[in-house]
């Protein structure tokens, strides 16, 4: 099938072709016909299917059939609601990319930048406006965004938005779109508090499943390294000299273990950089630029930061910490082998994460290839790191109370 089978117009299909994509993917060729039937859709499928053009095509297409309607000022017709900063100009990005030879208008609109060029821009008009919920409801209490024209809503990465405490956001956000709007929900995973919120909301949904969530790449060899905790970094350095090459994406649990993991391999001469939510917008994507130009080729992240970034040269994976949601490790590693490249997923499993380590097999039903060749093993009777306090205890007698804690008791409200 080609993009011209799903009924998309020469101006999008000529800018797709020259973004260098021939054939739609498997999301795309199940969910464009159903978006442009106007139909409300819940489409499951992982980051790396394509899914971001699965709805920009068809919006696109649908608001360029409308383009003999009177030029009076541009009104927002379509809304893209995502949770990340990233994720968001990405998929500005994918807007922009397809919409080259039409006169439909995109912005992208999120917190942690100035509000006043945000302001700027809507008030000249746009077409399709892609946001992060927090700033676009504060936008709108502040009367400079109109949602009385969106004829499409698009719930993007639903599952993370959730996760990260959204619900009632996205909740008040649909309600202020007009009562007709078609309502697209795309989710890696779908829940049961996803799919509650889909039953609040849409209307008949139709259903996109697109492999099943557990799912890892056949193209990605999944490496499993034991290593005592303390030991993980002079592993990451072993491998990262003798080893593991090109460009490489290590995920940390912690913000603190992000920064001090960068500055250790910057210590030993290895061009890393950064992303984690305590960064700047701007630093977080002059982190992205220099990592998708190549100057330097180590981005060291949280989950959240690196959910839904699109860097297609991707050689390897490293799991620093594994986590402890196993559908996250499905993410980690689809970011490498896209578009059917190869490879590597190398994970550290300390004592303490042995049952993640479980739960992650458990799920892709998929036994990790064990490395016992390493410098750093872990010895397999040893236990969990328990970190005890040394303190012998209060130097208070047992029920006195601090004159902060009795004051604190008067507070009633």
């Amino acid at each position: 099938m080609s993009f011209k089978d799903l009924k998309i117009s020469k101006p999008i299909l000529r800018a797709v072709a020259e973004a260098g994509y021939d054939n739609p993917t498997l999301v795309q060729e199940k969910t464009i016909p159903l978006v442009l039937e106007h139909k409300d859709v819940i489409v499951s499928a992982q980051t790396g299917t394509g899914k971001t053009a699965a709805f920009a095509l068809p919006i696109l297409q649908s608001l360029l059939d409308q383009q003999d309607a009177p030029k009076k000022g541009k009104t927002i017709k379509a809304l893209i609601v995502s949770p990340t900063r990233e994720l968001a100009i990405q998929i500005e990005d994918n807007f922009k990319t397809y919409s080259a030879y039409t006169n439909l208008r995109t912005t992208v609109i999120f917190g942690g930048a100035s509000i006043e060029p945000q302001k700027e821009v809507l008030k000249k008009g746009v077409d399709i406006l892609i946001a992060t919920p927090g700033r676009l409801l504060d936008l709108h209490k502040q009367d400079s965004i109109n949602l009385d024209y969106v004829e499409t809503l698009v719930l993007d990465e639903a599952d993370l938005m959730l996760d990260m405490g959204f619900i009632d956001d996205v909740r008040k956000i649909e309600r202020l779109c007009t009562r007709e709007k078609q309502i697209l929900l795309f989710s890696a995973t779908i829940p049961h508090k996803v799919e509650q919120l889909a039953n609040s909301i849409l209307n008949n949904p139709e259903r996109v499943e697109v492999a099943q969530n557990s799912s890892t790449s056949k193209n990605v060899a999944q490496l499993l390294y034991f290593v005592p905790k303390p030991k993980k970094i002079e592993l990451c350095l072993h491998l990262l000299r003798n080893t593991i090459k090109g460009n490489i994406i290590i995920f940390r649990r912690t913000k603190y273990g992000v920064d001090k993991l960068e500055k250790t391999l910057i210590k030993n001469n290895y061009k890393a950089d950064s992303i984690h939510g305590d960064k700047s917008q701007t630093a977080r994507q002059d982190a992205l630029t220099q990592f998708k130009k190549g100057e330097v080729n180590i981005l060291i992240a949280t989950d959240v930061a690196a959910r839904g970034i699109d860097i297609n040269e991707l050689d390897a994976v490293i799991n620093f910490d594994l986590p402890n949601v196993p559908e996250t490790y499905v993410h980690r590693i689809g970011r490498t082998a896209r578009a059917g490249n190869t490879g590597i997923a190398h994970s550290f499993c300390s004592a303490d994460e042995k049952n993640y380590i479980k739960a992650i097999q458990q799920l892709i039903s998929l036994q990790l290839d064990v490395i016992e060749d390493h410098p750093y093993p872990l010895d397999p009777k040893a236990k969990p790191i328990v970190h005890t306090s040394n303190k012998t205890g209060s130097k208070h007698r047992k029920g006195r109370k601090s004159e902060a804690s009795k004051k604190k008791k008067k507070r009633w409200y």
